[in-house]
C-alpha cells in the first residue's frame, strides 16, 4: 500500500464486527441490533460535487446567521426549501499554492479533494496525495459493486501547463493513491450500463462472469510472484496496480451478493437490509437534446439511484472544469473563466452570478430529491453528506481565504445542519477530515494540510 489512509477496510470491519458481535455486513451499515432485535438502520453516504472559479461573495454568503434560513442570498435561492437540511461555514481556507502561484486553475481542482499540493520536485507528474472520497472509498466501499463513483460533465483532457504541472491536475479531483488520478465518466449512458450493470431497458442487468473471477486469480497471483523480482519503486507501481484490481474484484463480488439477493426476493424471501416503507428505485430517463441543465440532472439523478440502491456509497461529480466551458442556456456564449476577471465590471459580474446560481440549482435538484425520497425512519437525504464547493473563493482575485462549500444532509445524525456559522477557524483538510469523521471513516491522521476537526459542525 501507498499510504496509512489504505488500511484494508474488511479486515477493520471483521475486527469491529467481532468485538461488537456482529457480522461483517452489519457492521458496514443497514442492519443493527438492538437487544436481540434486527433493525434497518441504512448506511451513510457521502458525495462531493464541484464548480470551478469561485462566487461573486456578495451574492454567496448570508448576510448573518439569524437570517440565513428566512432571507437566504440570491446564489442560494434554489436550496431555499431545504435549508434547513444544509449548512454554511464561512472562514475555510484553501491550501496556499506557494511554489506555484501561477497555477492558480490547475490547482483549484487537484486540491478540493486532497488539501495537498503536489510534489514540486516531481511537477509533470501526478505526485499529489490520496484524495478524501478514496479514503472513504478504501473504508465504506468493501460491500458496495462500486467502492466509489466518478462523475464528470465534459472531457478530462484539458491541455496547459501552468508552472510545468502535469495537465492531470486541470480535471481531476479524485487521486485513489499520489500517483493514480481516477478517471470520471461523461456519459450517462455508460454509468447506467457500465458502471450500475444495469441497461436502459426495463428488468435487464449485468451478470458477474465467473471468467472474470478466474483472471483475477490468475493476475494477483502472478503478480506475488512477480513482485519478488522487483526493485523498490517498481514494487510501488505494482501495488498501485493490485489496489484497481482489487477493486474490481470487490466489485464482482459485490454483484454476487445482489444477485443472490434478487434470487431470494423472486423466492418470496424479502432482502432485510432495507425497509418495506422505503421509495422505490428512481427511475431514470436519459435526455435527447444537448440543454447542460438536463444533462447535469441525469447525472445527479444517477447518483442518486447509485446512493439510492446501495451501488455506492461514495461518489464525486465534476460540474465543469476551468477550461472555457460557456452556459448558452443562460442567454450568453462568453466562458465561464472570461468572465470571472471582471474587474467590477456589472455585466460580467451579473453573468458570473448567473452561472453560479446555475450550478448550485443542479445541487440543488439532486439533494431535494433525495430529500424527497424515504428511507429508513427519514429520508435518503438524512442518510447522506453532499458537499458542493470550489477550489477558489474568487475568481478575479484567484483568492483562496474564505472558499465556499455548502453541506447539505445529516449523515445519518452526525451532521448539525439548519445554520450559518459566519466565523469558522479551519481549513479545507479540517473540513474534510471532518466529514469524513461524520460519515463513519475512521482515520489514522488528518487529511492534507489539517490540523483538527471542526467541532461545531459536528451533532453532539
Amino acid at each position: 500500500m501507498t499510504s496509512k489512509h489504505l488500511i484494508d477496510r474488511r479486515s477493520y470491519l471483521k475486527g469491529l464486527g467481532a468485538s461488537l458481535g456482529l457480522p461483517l455486513l452489519e457492521t458496514m451499515g443497514w442492519a443493527d441490533s438492538v437487544k436481540g432485535r434486527a433493525v434497518v438502520k441504512p448506511p451513510v453516504r457521502i458525495g462531493f460535487m464541484y464548480m470551478p472559479h469561485g462566487v461573486i461573495p456578495e451574492q454567496f454568503w448570508p448576510t448573518s446567521p439569524e437570517t440565513y434560513l428566512s432571507a437566504p442570498p440570491p446564489a442560494l435561492e434554489s436550496l431555499r426549501p431545504i435549508l434547513d437540511q444544509c449548512l454554511l461555514m464561512k472562514g475555510i481556507s484553501g491550501v496556499g499554492i506557494a511554489p506555484f502561484s501561477g497555477a492558480p486553475h490547475a490547482l483549484e481542482l487537484s486540491t478540493w479533494l486532497t488539501a495537498t499540493l503536489p510534489d514540486a520536485s516531481k511537477r509533470n507528474q501526478i505526485h499529489i496525495a490520496i484524495s478524501a472520497d478514496q479514503i472513504a472509498a478504501n473504508y465504506i466501499g468493501a460491500t458496495t459493486a462500486l467502492p466509489s463513483l466518478e462523475l464528470a460533465t465534459m472531457p478530462q483532457t484539458h491541455k496547459e501547463n501552468q508552472e510545468g504541472l502535469n495537465e492531470g491536475y486541470y480535471s481531476h479531483c479524485s487521486y485513489r493513491s499520489p500517483t493514480q488520478a481516477m478517471p470520471a465518466e461523461i456519459n450517462p449512458r455508460n454509468v447506467l450500463n457500465r458502471l450500475f450493470g444495469k441497461t436502459d431497458r426495463p428488468g435487464s442487468s449485468r451478470k458477474a462472469d465467473p471468467l472474470e473471477r478466474q483472471m483475477l486469480d490468475l493476475v494477483i497471483g502472478g503478480a506475488r510472484e512477480l513482485r519478488k523480482k522487483l526493485p523498490h519503486n517498481d514494487q510501488q507501481k505494482l501495488d498501485e496496480y493490485l489496489d484497481s484490481v482489487r477493486s474490481v474484484e470487490r466489485r464482482i463480488a459485490a454483484i454476487e451478493m445482489r444477485q443472490k439477493e434478487a434470487a431470494l426476493e423472486k423466492a418470496g424471501v424479502a432482502a432485510s437490509k432495507r425497509s418495506a416503507t422505503d421509495s422505490p428505485p428512481i427511475e431514470v430517463r436519459i435526455p435527447d437534446g444537448d440543454k447542460r441543465s438536463e444533462y447535469m440532472q441525469v447525472m445527479c439523478d444517477l447518483n442518486v439511484l447509485a446512493f439510492q440502491t446501495d451501488t455506492t456509497r461514495v461518489s464525486t461529480y465534476i460540474g465543469s472544469t476551468p477550461n472555457g466551458v460557456s452556459y448558452p442556456e443562460l442567454g450568453f456564449t462568453d466562458s465561464h473563466h472570461s468572465q470571472t476577471h471582471h474587474n467590477h465590471e456589472a455585466v460580467k459580474v451579473g453573468k458570473v452570478q448567473a452561472i453560479t446560481a446555475f450550478n448550485i440549482s443542479q445541487f440543488a435538484y439532486m439533494v431535494k430529491k433525495m430529500a424527497a425520497l424515504r428511507e429508513g425512519d427519514g429520508s435518503l437525504l438524512d442518510n447522506c453528506i453532499m458537499m458542493w464547493g470550489s477550489g477558489l473563493e474568487d475568481g478575479n482575485k484567484h483568492s483562496r481565504a474564505n472558499l465556499p462549500f455548502i453541506i447539505a444532509g445529516k449523515g445519518g445524525g452526525s451532521v448539525n445542519t439548519g445554520r450559518f456559522l459566519a466565523d469558522t477557524k479551519g481549513n479545507q483538510g479540517d473540513l474534510l477530515t471532518t466529514l469524513l469523521t461524520c460519515a463513519g471513516v475512521p482515520l489514522d491522521r488528518p487529511i492534507g494540510i489539517a490540523t483538527k476537526k471542526i467541532e461545531a459542525m459536528m451533532k453532539v
